[in-house]
Order: C-alpha cells, then sequence, then structure tokens
C-alpha cells in the first residue's frame, strides 16, 4: 500500500547541487556562443555590448532572487504558473501555462535541438538542414530537423524513466559545460588574448552605432534609434539568460524546497552571469569587434576559437554547444512537463497529463510536450516563434514579480522562510526596467512582438470555452 501512495506522489529526489545545475543547464543554451554578433551590430561598441550583458545579468539575478520569496510559500511543482494562480487568479495562470505549452517552453526546445543539429553537421556534414531528405509540395523534410527530433525523443524517453536518470545526466554534462566554457575563457584571457586587438576594441567604447546591412556601412544612432538599437539587443541576450524558473517547476521533487529552490536560483543565475560577462570579455580580448559583429551565421565562438585554437577551434566549439544544447533541453524537458501536470490538475490541462507512471513522473504530460515540440521543429517556423517568446516571458515575469506584493497584502501572515532580497526596491527596480523594455519592443518591433502578445491573449476564449468542463471535472 505504501508503495502504491508512493507511486501517486513527485518523489523529492532533487538537492540543492542538482537545482543548482538545472538553473545553469537551462540557462546556457547555444546563444552565449552566437547573440553577441547581433548585439554588437546593434550598438557597435565593444562598452555598450559588454553593458547590455552585464544589465540582461543583473536584471536576471534580480528576478531569480525575487522568486526565491514565492518559492518559499509555495513549494509544490508548477511553479511560476502557481504563484501566478495564488497570487491573482486561474485566468492568468491558465494564460501563462497556455503561452508556456503553445511556444514558450515548447519553441525554445525545438531551436535548442535544431542548434545541436547545426553544430552536429560540424562533424558530419551530412546532418546539415541543407541535407534535404524529401520534399511534398512547399514542404521540405531536412536531416537536422530528424536529428533535432530523435535527440528531442531520446531526452524525453530519458525524463520518463524516473527523475534520477535525468538529474544524473543534468549535473554531469552540465558540470562539464561550465568548465569548457570556463575553460574558453581562460585559454583566450590569458594565452590568446592580444593587448592591440583589446586596445583597438576598447578605444571608442561607448561611441553607438548601427550596422546597415543593405548598405554595408555603420551609422552612429542616438536618442530613438538608440533605444531601438539597446532593447532589439537585449532581446539577444535576456533570452540566453533565460529558463532559470526551471527549477521552480520541479519544486515537488526538490529535497528541502523551502530553502533550496531559492538559494539554486541565486546560485544558477549568478553563475551564468559571470559566465557570460566573462565570455564577452574573451571576445573582445582575441576578436576585432567588427568580426564579432560580421562573425559568420553569427558563430562569434567559433571565430574566437579559431583565433585561440586555430583550425581545430570549429571542432571543438561544435563539441561544446553540441554538449550544451543536449543538456540544456534536457532540463527543459524534465521542468516543462511539471507545469502541464500541476495545470491538469487544476482541470486546465489534459486530465491524463496529472497523471504519474511507475517511475513517479508525469510520463503523459512529457510525451504530450515532446509530440508537439516535434511538430514545431517540422514546421520550421520556430525562428520566429522565438522572436514572439520572450515578449510573452518577460511580461509574466513582471507580473509573477508584482504578485510578491499582491501576496504580501493578501496572504500578510503566511509564512515566509525566504523574503525578497531587496524589497521593494530590487523587484520595483526590474518591475519599471522590464516594462520599459515591453513598451520599447511593442513600439519598435510590433510585427513580430505583437504577435506574441497575440498568441498569448488567443488563450483567453480557450479558458473560458474549457472551463465548465474543467468545473465538472473537479465537482
Amino acid at each position: 500500500m505504501k508503495d502504491q501512495q508512493e507511486d501517486n506522489h513527485l518523489k523529492r529526489e532533487l538537492g540543492l547541487l542538482d537545482g543548482t545545475m538545472l538553473v545553469v543547464g537551462s540557462m546556457i543554451g547555444s546563444g552565449i556562443f552566437i547573440v553577441s554578433a547581433d548585439i554588437a551590430r546593434q550598438v557597435g561598441s565593444a562598452g555598450w555590448l559588454t553593458l547590455i550583458w552585464v544589465i540582461s545579468g543583473l536584471i536576471t539575478v534580480i528576478a531569480a532572487v525575487s522568486y526565491g520569496e514565492l518559492s518559499s510559500m509555495f513549494p509544490k511543482a508548477g511553479g511560476q504558473y502557481v504563484y501566478l494562480k495564488e497570487a491573482y487568479n486561474k485566468l492568468i495562470a491558465f494564460l501563462y501555462g497556455w503561452s508556456f505549452f503553445a511556444v514558450i517552453q515548447t519553441g525554445t526546445i525545438a531551436a535548442v535541438g535544431v542548434a545541436f543539429s547545426k553544430f552536429a553537421a560540424y562533424l558530419y556534414e551530412p546532418l546539415s538542414d541543407e541535407n534535404i531528405l524529401f520534399t511534398i509540395g512547399s514542404f521540405k523534410l531536412n536531416a537536422a530537423q530528424i536529428v533535432s527530433i530523435i535527440t528531442i525523443i531520446l531526452l524525453t524517453y530519458i525524463n520518463s524513466r524516473g527523475v534520477k536518470n535525468s538529474k544524473t545526466l543534468q549535473t554531469v554534462l552540465t558540470i562539464i559545460k561550465i568548465l569548457s566554457l570556463l575553460g574558453l575563457v581562460v585559454f583566450g584571457l590569458f594565452m590568446a588574448a592580444k593587448a592591440d586587438i583589446w586596445n583597438a576594441n576598447w578605444a571608442d567604447a561607448w561611441n553607438t552605432k548601427s550596422y546597415n546591412a543593405d548598405t554595408k556601412s555603420w551609422l552612429p544612432i542616438s536618442g530613438t534609434a538608440l533605444i531601438t538599437g539597446i532593447s532589439a539587443a537585449m532581446v539577444g541576450s535576456l533570452f540566453s539568460s533565460d529558463a532559470w524558473n526551471g527549477v521552480t517547476f520541479i519544486a515537488g521533487e526538490m529535497k528541502n524546497p523551502k530553502r533550496n529552490v531559492g538559494l539554486s536560483l541565486f546560485l544558477g543565475t549568478f553563475i551564468v552571469t559571470v559566465l557570460y560577462i566573462l565570455a564577452n570579455l574573451m571576445y573582445l580580448a582575441v576578436v576585432p569587434f567588427e568580426e564579432i559583429a560580421l562573425a559568420k551565421s553569427d558563430r562569434v565562438a567559433v571565430v574566437a576559437s579559431n583565433y585561440i585554437f586555430g583550425n581545430i577551434g570549429t571542432l571543438i566549439i561544435a563539441i561544446m554547444i553540441m554538449i550544451s544544447t543536449f543538456a540544456c533541453n534536457n532540463g527543459l524537458i524534465m521542468a516543462g512537463a511539471r507545469v502541464y501536470y500541476t495545470m491538469a490538475k487544476d482541470g486546465l490541462f489534459f486530465k491524463k497529463a496529472a497523471a504519474l507512471n511507475t517511475a513517479s513522473v508525469p510520463a503523459w504530460a512529457l510525451w504530450a510536450q515532446c509530440i508537439w515540440t516535434s511538430a514545431l521543429c517540422l514546421t520550421g517556423k520556430y525562428g520566429a516563434l522565438l522572436d514572439y517568446v520572450m515578449i510573452i516571458v518577460i511580461i509574466f515575469y513582471i507580473l509573477t514579480i508584482y504578485g510578491i506584493f499582491i501576496l504580501r497584502k493578501k496572504m500578510p501572515d503566511a509564512e515566509r522562510p525566504y523574503k525578497a532580497f531587496g524589497y521593494p526596491v530590487l523587484p520595483i527596480l526590474y518591475i519599471i526596467t522590464a516594462s520599459a523594455l515591453c513598451i520599447s519592443l511593442l513600439i519598435t518591433r510590433l510585427e513580430t512582438c505583437g504577435w506574441g502578445v497575440a498568441i498569448m491573449l488567443a488563450g483567453i476564449p480557450v479558458y473560458y470555452f474549457t472551463k465548465p468542463k474543467s468545473e465538472e471535472n473537479q465537482s
């Protein structure tokens, strides 16, 4: 009887190291190896490139330590979904879950899977997205899509066998990932750095300019154009720093979650922020700024690695990014299914998603996520979807952090083992900064960000259409 009861509950098998490695592993995908090229083109100087990564890191750490209070109040599976439900209502929580399944988590997993296959093609060219396997009408199936789907299915299977398997894989691969990135930074800064390149990159560090692809020239920017450039640049750096909240989704499987979830959030985001800033300083120490901005396919790390290690550098980076993206997707797949599991328990997702298998994991939710993610891989539209993702993500971060203020009034006597660091100043600073970024994006990039908001709002009629059924199920 005891075994049967245990099988109906998530098992607490994850410690502080596992939680921290999930945060780090989910955050570091392929972004840090690529995004700096686009940032460099948007703002045009070493100082602004570095500052954007510092600001993104600080914003991320502030958000993470603010979530610590919520994670200690509600140490259960579902994380951010649960916080929104408790602070607001089921509709707001559903809109988050709807966006999360429709595009945020699944679109991110698809994109990371394709990044894995693109760099696998460095090692074996037939795995490239240029290798079209067959065509039906306008639909073309390429080898990279097949490779990404296979990795997603494999990781889903590993996760369905129990949290122990996935946590071991996550911890081992993330430690390899941290050491590899740190190794690249150390080699770059201490072995390959050239004073003339560093000095040239920093000679005009704060003069902002933007690269015009049509004229292939740099244009000075200020005022509105500068705000537009900074906003566009921060989408990339914030996306590279995202998915840190994944550990809140698996709180139901964390040992001592009231302490360890919040601590994992802080340690994980701090480690990644330091690594990202060091990586960019390394780029500036070994690669001329023009080459950072105009790196082929934005692969800045490949250019840097060639400067550091010579021709073998491309191979080193390809293997690093494959390990990085594989570990990233393992963390995303593990965390995502717990949100659908919690939603299903509230009657807001397919009923079967609330079931646990014999390994005490939500296998049905895992496979539902796998199927939709694979479909996104096949559409080839995930790149566009990711443009829509970031504004939805930031909107829900703002709502969640504002939820701290609501819950302090709503539940003044609730147990708070950990209180938001720097409250109310730091949470308010995050809300103001993130809101300004959202407004700027809606003004300057309405064609993509507008669609992101539309996807989110499309969940409202879905919620009211399914609500009576869910209430019947619960009654």
